[in-house]
């Protein structure tokens, strides 16, 4: 029985050795600088973007963003099953593949807690 015991403790413990890469975008944002940084410069910091979009023929945003875990968001197994507290973006605007905007956005989900305590009127 006691071999059963350290099994499972060492099972658990090797659980905790599993890691995902993790992309830290406050501090990638902050390599990005307009009218210095390419398109080639964007990619080897950030890789693929998670969306674009073509805003002229000449100007294209890129959207790179990521899940922030909530509580027991990074315990293995556990994880896949809680909600995160939010998420946080990069939105680059590149125009002929030279950056000219860079911008850095967090959302947590407690921005919305202000809706539950408002107290609302009635429009007439």
């Amino acid at each position: 029985m006691r071999h059963f015991f350290m099994i499972v403790a060492v099972l658990l413990l090797l659980c905790g050795c599993h890691s995902k890469e993790v992309r830290h975008l406050a501090s990638d944002a902050s390599l990005i600088k307009p009218g210095v940084t390419t398109l080639n410069d964007v990619q080897l910091y950030l890789g693929e973007p998670n969306g674009q979009r073509r805003v002229s023929p000449v100007e294209v945003e890129y959207v790179y963003y990521e899940d922030l875990p909530g509580f027991m968001g990074h315990t293995p197994i556990v994880s896949s099953w809680v909600d995160g507290d939010g998420y946080e973006m990069i939105v680059i605007t590149l125009k002929n593949d030279v950056v000219t905007r860079c911008e850095f956005r967090t959302f947590s989900e407690a921005d919305q807690d202000w809706v539950d305590d408002f107290t609302w009127e009635e429009v007439k």
